[in-house]
């Protein structure tokens, strides 16, 4: 047989997990168990093999919904979304495709946000999680949501909690271990960055083999680019997508958001930052189609326009 076994693989595996390896290797893991309120990404492997990223404060146990990379908001018309305080929860409906490939592993799924009392969803999330690697072990993951109100209009309302939140490895963060924060414009610190816009921000710091971090891209399509962030010393970053104002997605216009995450080889390196920003920029998103043939239903595609 002829049949060569892909480079990059995500697939799905027991407990309500999926895997994404390279080289046999697991980088990735996807979370989606009924005990939880809504679906993570855990662990995170850097380059030198230490996750990047943790589950919980490491100060706070008030702090428990922080569960490494995960999506969420914290005012939908009105429902808290965001902490483990209410009835409302996120919740794995479907998954749509595994695609495997030599430069690319691929999920997408469909995510339902549960208001905690009607059985229906107030919306759905359709989540593209895309890893690619690149030289010296170091990791790009993509990550694409559209949200699909089922009534006519949905409003994410003012706040600085959404969409997509990233809580380090406490040795990475800044009080907890020797981790420093960087923004785009070379501001350093929670003082110099929190509430400011940047079209990315770093994490960097010690781990057990030797410095690396996490840089977090948001895209130039995103509304309200570049974002104003939530960060903190403690370990902490999130694009704010919502704090200069509400969002409204409707069924016509559905709300598409594009973020980028790197694992890399020690401190940040703006000049590369700058460099992986812009090729994000240019990049064409993902399309989740059905499929035209083959044994799949539906495929993950990219847009033919760049």
């Amino acid at each position: 047989m002829n049949y060569k076994i892909p480079r990059c693989q995500a697939t799905p595996w027991s407990e309500h997990q999926a895997v994404f390896t390279i080289d046999g290797r697991e980088r990735l893991r996807w979370h989606f168990g009924p005990q939880y309120p809504r679906p993570f990404f855990f662990p995170f492997i850097g380059p030198l093999g230490d996750s990047l990223t943790r589950m919980g404060h490491p100060g706070a146990p008030n702090h428990d919904h922080h569960r490494s990379i995960w999506f969420a908001h914290h005012k939908v018309l009105g429902i808290d979304f965001w902490s483990d305080k209410t009835t409302a929860r996120i919740e794995q409906k479907d998954w749509l495709s595994y695609t495997d490939g030599e430069k690319e592993a691929a999920m997408a799924v469909t995510l339902g946000w549960f208001d905690g009392h009607d059985p229906a969803p107030l919306l759905e999330q359709e989540l593209v999680a895309a890893v690619r690697p690149l030289n010296d072990d170091e990791l790009l993951l993509e990550l694409q949501s559209t949200f699909r109100p089922l009534a006519s209009t949905l409003e994410f309302q003012q706040t600085n909690f959404g969409f997509l939140a990233v809580r380090v490895a406490k040795s990475i963060s800044g009080r907890f271990g020797g981790g420093v924060l960087t923004g785009s414009e070379g501001g350093q610190t929670e003082a110099n960055l929190f509430g400011l816009p940047s079209r990315w921000m770093d994490y960097s710091g010690p781990t057990r083999p030797g410095d690396q971090g996490l840089t977090y891209f948001d895209h130039a399509a995103n509304p309200h680019y570049p974002a104003k962030w939530h960060v903190r010393e403690d370990g902490w970053m999130g694009a704010s997508a919502c704090r200069d104002g509400a969002l409204v997605a409707s069924k016509e216009s559905p709300l598409v958001v594009r973020y980028l995450l790197h694992a890399h080889r020690g401190q940040v390196d703006s000049g590369r930052a700058n460099a992986l920003a812009e090729q994000f920029n240019q990049s064409p998103a993902f399309v989740v189609a059905r499929a035209k043939s083959g044994h799949t239903t539906y495929e993950i595609r990219r847009h033919a326009a760049s």
